[in-house]
């Protein structure tokens, strides 16, 4: 009755406390706490074996998730017939003296790909003996790796026991298909986990810190910190040690939405949306469940924003806003998509097609993976069409159309991919990252796209790159963000700004006099307007703070339009340069534009072609500027080589004090 008391206060506390305040005073334990297989999924209220005889019935039936476990077990067969790959010396060592990650981090992964199959198919076939066989080898691999950490995350001297993202994310792992598994693994292998888990995990979390991490205002709180709270829910008998953990976890993950401004935006990109805040969630809801609602981390209206960022991201099909280090295209992990649509039906479920496919996740994530295959079974049986409607909000600079996206089963979506069915006409101004977000779905269900931002050279993940915008039509970018490149030693080092995709030379951002935009926090845009309308959206940027001395800039205005009255939207781009004092000769002025297609010269003059599944024209006034185009290659985030364009219009007048342009960017019927 007492506990009963404690959690109907504690539900009663202010949302927008801080957790680790909110729950601080006294924690609801419940003696009995839900485990396993219960804790992940809602249900009624059956024993353990009935429960998962119960759920793994109803995922073989559901028809959304047959082509999910088809790749599963396809991948799961493909891993039975190969070696367990080996975490050699060699290995570890090569980044110590080449600076490069990929060669120790393929088979990391490939290794968590082998765990997460056979795990997956264990559950789904228990039948199947080959698989538990192979789990059981694949987690003793595990167990005896000499560190779960990747050897970028070292720095050689430690003074506290290595935790990083993939240790956690491994400990989190291992944990919850022990008590998944149950007592279809051996106990030996369970006490080995145990304590593996502990050594590597929970000891040196309670005894070694603070991490770095603990008051971290991005990804690296949310997985480090998450993933140990999930580990410890699932494996911690120990009501005090428990305790000690949560309150230090709860402590990071304010921290972690310290690093979002109210507008929910994830300045990281997308990908760390999906990564950070998805680990997030998989710690909150276990969270949930296990403290039977008393502690429930999706109580507020901060959390909700961040929830409806992905919906905001996608241009078209499986296409996204790759601002930051982000790819740029993604799959939608359905499973975390689906939970948050349960807690907040004003996130949007999108199109069955989005999902994200069992490989697509290159680092083998087992709690997405498992929860992708859950939580959406859990959705696809609740309902089979969800719709959830934007909130419409108008400020003195936000417009939020509203709109609906439906979800289908899995068989109703063939054939129907165009990106009119998949995301709805939408603008949005986040105003914290000061990102203008666009889609506009034309009358013949074509999709066009713009996004723009100001922000900073001081963000999360941070490329130079105050001014950039990206244009696509059909989730095909034509004015093209690089997005993330290859992480190498250099990549986080004091080489990154030389590195294409980071600095603003491989940006749609202005070169004045040579010089290039400055890293820091005070090189950064104001804005003059922001406004979305059903017409038309504006963002008015003043960047020349984004410059350093050397560019004699006073002002640097920038102005995007976005105009949707005709049948086609247009892009206008203005910009103003003014200088502080004349210099003999002049400056140099480069607009520079970044696009994968080759531009070429239209039929009449000012005017340049870039030509995809569309064509665009920029146009532009051939007195003052010259086009000068030139091929560019750099390497992916998974190591292969990449090419593109930079589009190079050069001011014909360098002496000129005050310089204005236009550029006008149109798709052609």
């Amino acid at each position: 009755m007492e506990q009963k008391k404690q959690q109907q206060q504690q539900q009663q506390l202010p949302l927008e406390r801080r957790f680790a305040e909110r729950f601080s005073e006294q924690l609801y334990l419940p003696t009995e706490r839900r485990s396993g297989l219960a804790l992940l999924v809602n249900g009624e209220p059956l024993s353990a074996g009935q429960l998962v005889e119960a759920w793994y019935d109803k995922l073989r039936q559901a028809e959304m998730q047959r082509p999910l476990v088809a790749e599963i077990r396809a991948e799961a067969q493909r891993q039975l017939v190969s070696e367990e790959p080996e975490l050699s010396k060699t290995l570890f060592r090569m980044y110590g003296e080449t600076g490069e990650r990929l060669p120790y981090e393929r088979v990391y992964f490939q290794k968590r790909r082998r765990l997460n199959s056979f795990a997956l198919m264990s559950l789904i076939e228990p039948e199947e003996a080959p698989y538990l066989e192979a789990l059981q080898a694949a987690l003793w691999s595990i167990c005896e790796e000499r560190t779960w950490c990747l050897p970028a995350h070292l720095g050689g001297a430690e003074q506290q026991t290595p935790i990083d993202l993939f240790a956690a994310e491994t400990g989190f792992a291992l944990s919850e298909i022990s008590v998944l598994l149950g007592p279809r693994l051996p106990e030996e292998l369970h006490l080995r986990i145990r304590e593996e888990v502990e050594k590597r995990l929970f000891q040196p979390f309670l005894t070694e810190g603070p991490y770095f991490w603990e008051s971290a205002e991005h990804n690296w709180a949310a997985v480090c910190a998450g993933s140990i709270g999930a580990a410890a829910l699932h494996l911690m008998d120990d009501r005090e040690r428990l305790e000690a953990v949560l309150s230090r976890v709860l402590a990071a993950m304010d921290c972690f939405l310290d690093g979002y401004g109210e507008d929910g935006a994830c300045a990281e990109g997308y990908s760390y949306w999906q990564y950070g805040f998805g680990f997030y969630v998989y710690f909150a809801q276990l969270l949930k469940a296990a403290t039977d609602g008393a502690f429930d981390l999706f109580r507020s209206a901060k959390v909700q924003e961040i929830a409806m960022f992905q919906q905001k991201c996608f241009t078209g099909g499986r296409s996204i806003v790759n601002f930051s280090d982000a790819p740029s295209e993604s799959g939608i992990f359905m499973g975390l998509s689906s939970y948050l649509h349960q807690e907040f039906p004003a996130v949007a479920l999108p199109h069955a097609s989005l999902r994200d496919s069992y490989t697509g996740d290159h680092c083998a994530r087992w709690a997405p993976a498992v929860r992708n295959l859950l939580w959406w079974a859990e959705s696809a049986n609740a309902t089979t069409t969800a719709n959830a409607t934007a909130t419409t909000t108008t400020t003195r600079t936000t417009t939020r159309t509203t709109a609906t996206t439906n979800s289908e089963s899995a068989e109703g979506l063939r054939g129907s991919e165009s990106a009119a069915a998949l995301w709805p006409t939408e603008s949005f101004y986040l105003e914290n990252v000061q990102w203008l977000l666009s889609r506009y779905v034309a009358a013949n269900g074509a999709t066009y796209s713009f996004a723009a931002k100001g922000g900073h050279n001081a963000e999360p993940h941070n490329h130079n790159d105050v001014g950039q915008f990206v244009l696509h039509a059909d989730g095909e970018a034509y004015l093209a963000d690089l997005g993330s490149g290859e992480y190498t030693a250099d990549y986080f080092g004091p080489q990154r700004y030389t590195i294409w995709c980071n600095g603003s030379q491989g940006h749609s951002v202005p070169i004045i006099g040579g010089a290039r935009q400055r890293e820091g926090a005070d090189a950064r845009a104001m804005v003059v307007q922001a406004a979305t309308s059903a017409e038309l959206d504006v963002l008015e940027l003043e960047m020349q703070a984004a410059y350093g001395e050397e560019a004699g800039l006073a002002v640097l205005g920038r102005r995007f339009e976005w105009n949707k009255k005709g049948a086609l939207p247009v892009l206008t781009i203005r910009s103003r340069y003014r200088f502080r004092e004349e210099v003999v000769g002049g400056r140099e002025i480069i607009e520079r534009f970044v696009a994968w297609q080759m531009p070429e010269a239209g039929e009449a003059g000012g005017v340049v072609v870039l030509q995809g599944r569309k064509r665009l024209t920029i146009a532009f006034d051939a007195k003052q500027w010259k086009q000068v185009v030139t091929q560019r290659s750099d390497m992916d985030h998974f190591g292969r080589e990449r090419q593109w364009y930079t589009l190079d219009f050069h001011h014909l007048e360098a002496g000129a004090a005050d310089v204005d342009s236009e550029f006008v960017f149109r798709f052609e019927p």
